[in-house]
Formats: structure tokens, sequence, C-alpha cells
């Protein structure tokens, strides 16, 4: 008779460093995805594993390819690809608190979009672990500044949004330059025969592990309306004054959407954003900021884009187009109604997406319930304002400012409660602090005419 699976990460041979920071982060029952796959990513197995977001497939991963490096050599020997900035920041944020009781530990976040020098800078000495996007890490490799000669452990996250975002020539050449040794993991929310296809040339033998991610919808409300084309935005707005949602990120297929559906939902009078792969790097880093804030309570956004998205309780999401596979529809609405928290999933269908609802509807094995409601005529009334504003200064990590210095300048001088001040963010080189919106424009001015730190910032209201 087998023995039941462990869930107990105490059960694991890991490292003792490791099991600090697995304390550190509050962990103590491993999730579904992975206790189905560390024991054999620590037995050195390559890997296969199908996972929604909030699975805890980065600390799977992150464990597997810590629990492996050697911190006394000097050598890069695990590398993370993901498809974009933002989730490669994300990753490399648990990385690093999931190993900060490993001394010496190096780890380089890699990205597009960002300065070549800085990063060419930091591989003067070799980073024993990196986080990269598909494009910056080919061109480094064909620069030399990169080797990948001792690489013990190769992830590729979010294997599906790296291949529909074109980065299949570069994940190969990459791969070329890496050890047939290596350990091989690969992560994917959906599993078209795309990520089968390239997985089978990557990865030696692998273990598959699929974690479903239905179970986690029970708390989702799913609401399906019809609506034709031409009247899905009107729809829409009326459905976000019906139920006014707190937060809300609105799915659109085509990129040009996005920003037509942001525009006519700010014309409406919500406070609403797009995010897609064309904005510049900084753009995007600001609209993610003032979504995770508060300061934004619509986010219209791509697939592709909504990847690096870090919002613990988002109360609702809006396929404005029907996804055209039924497990991307799983991922989307999976972000909502997370760690107990009730969440609700709208759908508007036009007459030429029924195939793809009915595809959803088999997907899940029950039936998908319909409901009606009228598009907005005219201009909208009673639409709800963002609880916060976000200020925007112009001074970050290299002038050696802290969130501390930013909310003691807040709750001193400009003399507000420290409930009204929340989320702060600190870049290199600028900072964003969120605050109520009745306190906006005093602690504006009070910033403006006092000091941070002993010194005067160009600050603004966003």
């Amino acid at each position: 008779m087998n023995e039941p699976l462990s869930h107990d990460f105490a059960s694991l041979t890991l490292d003792p460093a490791l099991q600090q920071g697995v304390q550190a982060l509050g962990y103590t029952k491993m999730t579904p995805v992975q206790a189905g796959s560390l024991p054999a990513i620590l037995a050195g197995r390559d890997l296969i594993a199908q996972a929604p977001t909030g699975s805890g497939k980065t600390a799977a991963f992150g464990l597997g390819l810590l629990h492996r490096l050697d911190p006394a050599q000097g050598a890069t020997q695990a590398l993370v690809l993901c498809p974009t900035r933002e989730l490669a920041d994300q990753v490399g944020k648990q990385l690093r608190k999931l190993a900060f009781a490993i001394p010496n530990l190096k780890l380089s976040i890699l990205c597009g979009g960002m300065p070549l020098g800085p990063q060419l800078a930091s591989l003067e000495h070799a980073p024993h672990v990196v986080v990269g996007t598909p494009g910056r890490i080919q061109e480094l490799l064909r620069k030399r500044a990169l080797n990948l000669s001792a690489l013990r452990t190769l992830v590729f996250d979010e294997a599906d949004r790296m291949l529909d975002m074109g980065f299949e020539e570069p994940i190969r050449e990459i791969v070329g330059k890496t050890p047939k040794s290596r350990q091989g993991l690969l992560f994917s929310a959906t599993f078209p025969e795309a990520v089968r296809e390239i997985s089978r040339g990557l990865l030696r033998e692998p273990m598959e592990v699929t974690v479903e991610g239905d179970e986690q919808h029970v708390a989702i409300d799913q609401r399906f309306y019809e609506a034709e084309q031409t009247k899905k935005t009107p729809l829409l707005a009326a459905l976000l004054l019906q139920y006014k949602p707190e937060s809300c990120v609105v799915f659109c297929n085509m990129r040009r959407d996005v920003d037509e559906v942001a525009a006519s939902l700010a014309h409406y009078g919500f406070t609403a954003l797009a995010l897609h792969g064309d904005m510049e790097q900084r753009d995007r880093d600001e609209v993610l900021v003032r979504f995770a804030n508060r300061s934004c309570t619509v986010l219209v956004a791509s697939d592709v884009a909504a990847r690096g998205l870090d919002v613990k309780e988002l109360a609702m999401v809006v396929n404005y187009d029907m996804p055209p596979d039924p497990d991307i529809y799983v991922h989307r609405i999976g972000r909502t109604g997370r760690a107990g928290n009730e969440g609700m999933a709208l759908s508007l269908c036009g007459p030429r997406e029924q195939a793809r609802a009915s595809q959803i509807e088999e997907r899940q094995g029950l039936p998908l319930i319909w409901y009606k409601a009228t598009p907005l005529a005219g201009k909208a009334s009673g639409v709800p304002a963002a609880a916060m504003v976000t200020l925007r200064i112009d001074a970050g990590r290299t002038d050696k400012l802290r969130p501390g210095d930013i909310l003691g300048a807040l709750t001193g001088d400009a003399g507000l409660k420290a409930d009204a001040v929340g989320k702060i963010d600190v870049f290199a080189t600028r900072s964003y602090v969120a605050v109520a919106r009745a306190q906006a424009a005093p602690a504006l001015a009070r910033l403006r005419e006092g000091k941070i730190k002993g010194r005067k910032f160009r600050v603004s209201r966003m």
C-alpha cells in the first residue's frame, strides 16, 4: 500500500538555510503543485507542470534551484526565463526571500526595457541565479557577457506566454548554450500543443504534474452576458456601475481594444488605465503601481501584460472578449476569489463568440449561467472614485530613499495619520505613495513645501 503524499514542508530534505526561508515566509503546508513536483525536482528530475496563477509554483521551482546551488562556486548555476519584466521582478523578489539565509548569494534580474550598461556591469562577477526575459538573455549571451556553461537548473516560467510573444527562437538559442546535464523545469498555466512540442526538445523524460484551477474557483460567481460587439463598452460601464467593484481587471484579446476600452471607461468617469506590451516600461510600471495601491479601480489589460500583476485581493474579472482557449478563461478568472475571498467573473459574449462559450461549458462540465443587463445610455452618474491617489516623488533608491523616509515625511511634517497612507513603492530613481483621496491635496502641498530626509524633491500628483 502506497504511503500518502506528505504536504508538510518539514518532510522535504531541504538545506537548513532553505528551511529558514520557508519558515520566514510562513509556509507550513505545501500547495498541490508543490507537493506534486518538489520531491521530483529535489531528486533532479526534469519536470513539466501545468498550474494556474497563485498556485505556488514560484516556491516550487525556487526551492529546487536554490537546493542545487553551491554558493562557493562563482558561476551562474540557475536561470529562470519569464515572459515579462514584471513577472521577472516578482520571481526575483520571491527567490531573494527564500534565499535570505544563504550567505553571499548573488541574484540578478536581467530584462529588456532597461539600460544595458548596468546589467553588463553586474555580470562582471557572475551571479549565482539569473532571472530574465528571453530577448535580453539572448543579447547578453551573444555579447559573451553571460556564461551558462556551469548551469545546473533551467526554468521556463509561463512557457505558454513566452511562445505567444514569439520567444521560441531566443529560447532555443539559450538552451543551446546550456550543458546537457542541467535540470529543466517547465511551468505553464495552459498547455497548448506548441508548449508540448517545444518541451520535447528542452526536457529529458520529464515527469508531468497537472494542477487543475477549477477547485480554486468555488468562491467565484461566474456570470455570462450576451452582447453585440458595438454594445459591449456601454454594457461594461453599466455592469461596473451595478456591481461597483473596488478593483477590476478587464481582459481584451487585442492590444488596440485595450486602449479603446480604457479610454471609453475614462470618458464615462471611471478611474481606468490600459496595460499592454506596446507601452514603454516606465508607463507599465506606473500603471501596475497605481492599480496595486488602489488609486485606479479598473485595469484594462491584455493577457500577456497582466502576467506580472501582483494584487492579493481582486474583486472582479471581466472578459470583454471571450478568450480563444478554455484554459485561458480558467487562468483569467483564477485571479479573483483567492485566499478564501469571494470573487466575481463577468463575460461579455458576442454572437460570433458562442462557440468559445460552449468550449468553456464543456471544460467546466457545468452549464453556464446567463444574465441580462441593459447597456448604459448617455452619461454615467454615481461612478465610484478610487479610494487612493498616487503621489510621485522624483527620487528613489539611488538617493538612499526608503519607504520609512516617505512615511515619516507624510506623518510628520505633512501631518497625515498613518492610516491615510497606503502602499509605498521605491524604484531606482522615483518613488510612489498612495494617499487617501481626501488627504491628497494637503499631502501634496506639504511635501512640496517641506523636505524628505532633509532634502527637497519634486513631487507630483498622478
